[in-house]
């Protein structure tokens, strides 16, 4: 009689060598219990076993994932006893630039891509988009990103949605951009009836075409759903003409109503009534996504020490979208040392100085007075401390 039986969670798997050299002298990691097996399964099981560790022990030293997650995936995957077939995927995208991070994070995502068949599957997808002048970042950042594509049919899947997006988006470029931040799912039965309802509401091709761009998840979302988040913007009076009719759409498939009254009551907190938390909703319906926390730590730094008055921040709510540490600290603290000197309005307003680009503010505020105020720049860097100037 034969039985088998594991106490530990530790396998101890001896040193393989495969193509990339990827397998390291040892590898420790977790599996599951086994339990005595009875003798008629026992042959079967074992091999089964095997082959289950040796698809972990591959997932961790061959594609860099992490014991945990060798796990999961190896769940996701028909567990393989060699490394022949999944050597030569890693091989494959090796030789088109993908590095660790990049295979790392597709076998995560998409184990099974390790068994693809290299010549009828996974080349064709890249020849594929190398074919639309996709460049190396382009393909990395649409497969790493969505992994699944891989696997999809590129007659009756991949090359269909591509047209369809360009009889939207028009080239090449646009396309590829809208591939590498969207799953792609069911354009036929979402994207083009979005598109279509868009068009009947006036809204102009240049704001469906950088929606679709900027938020293809939206944009290819469930119609039903999709139509729901327009019928709530459209009640609240958004221009269709305007780019925020469409980034307000954004906001509502990702938000309700009774989340959006939340967000207006803690801006009350800071001065905002409901009706001046709306406006600011109608000019950036992105102020609604903020967390609590960003908020609170860009309105008290503005309001309570720098004394902008929040009335100003409601008029351009942009402002509090940037980093504390990285925009509005140095740049606030330039604006000061100029207000102390005399060399700035006193009653300058935030937007002023806090929207225009890096370029522009080191040239109208910075490199102009520096006759003046010669540590200015370095204020601005950080390597100066504003109290000693």
């Amino acid at each position: 009689m034969f039985s088998f039986l594991c106490s530990s969670r530790l396998l101890l798997i001896n040193r393989r060598t495969t193509q990339l050299g990827f397998l390291h002298q040892y590898a420790f990691f977790i599996v599951k219990s086994f339990a005595s097996i009875k003798l008629s399964d026992s042959a079967q099981q074992l091999q089964q076993e095997q082959e289950h560790c040796f698809t972990v022990s591959y997932l961790i030293n061959a594609c860099g994932l992490s014991p945990k997650s060798a796990l999961l995936a190896s769940r996701r995957v028909a567990h393989f006893e060699n490394p022949e077939k999944p050597d030569s995927v890693l091989n494959l995208l090796k030789e088109n630039g993908f590095t660790k991070t990049h295979i790392s994070k597709i076998v995560r995502l998409c184990p099974q891509v390790l068994l693809c068949d290299i010549e009828n599957t996974l080349l064709p997808k890249i020849e594929f988009f190398r074919s639309k002048r996709a460049s190396n970042s382009d393909l990395h950042t649409i497969v790493s990103s969505n992994p699944h594509l891989l696997g999809r049919s590129l007659n009756e899947y991949i090359i269909p949605s591509y047209d369809l997006l360009k009889s939207v988006l028009l080239v090449d470029e646009k396309v590829l951009r809208a591939f590498k931040h969207s799953a792609m799912v069911n354009i036929a039965n979402n994207m083009l009836p979005n598109v279509s309802l868009l068009r009947e509401l006036g809204v102009p091709h240049y704001v469906i075409s950088s929606f679709l761009m900027n938020n293809p998840r939206t944009a290819f979302s469930n119609h039903t759903k999709f139509v729901g988040a327009v019928n709530e913007v459209k009640e609240m009076g958004f221009d269709p003409l305007k780019t925020t009719f469409v980034i307000a759409i954004h906001v509502f498939s990702i938000i309700r109503q009774p989340m959006l009254e939340s967000k207006l009551e803690f801006y009350k907190k800071w001065g905002w009534s409901k009706e001046v938390a709306l406006l600011a909703f109608k000019k950036q319906p992105i102020c609604m996504l903020l967390s609590e926390e960003k908020i609170t730590k860009a309105m008290n730094f503005l309001v309570n020490k720098m004394g902008y008055p929040s009335a100003d921040i409601a008029r351009h709510p942009t402002v509090i979208f940037f980093s504390l540490e990285k925009r509005i600290i140095p740049r606030c603290s330039v604006i000061q040392i100029l207000k102390a000197k005399g060399l700035v309005k006193f009653d300058l307003c935030p937007a002023s100085f806090m929207l225009p680009s890096d370029k522009c503010f080191l040239e109208k505020y910075v490199i102009k007075f520096q006759d003046d105020v010669p540590q200015l720049l370095n204020i601005y860097q950080g390597k100066k401390n504003l109290l000693k100037v």
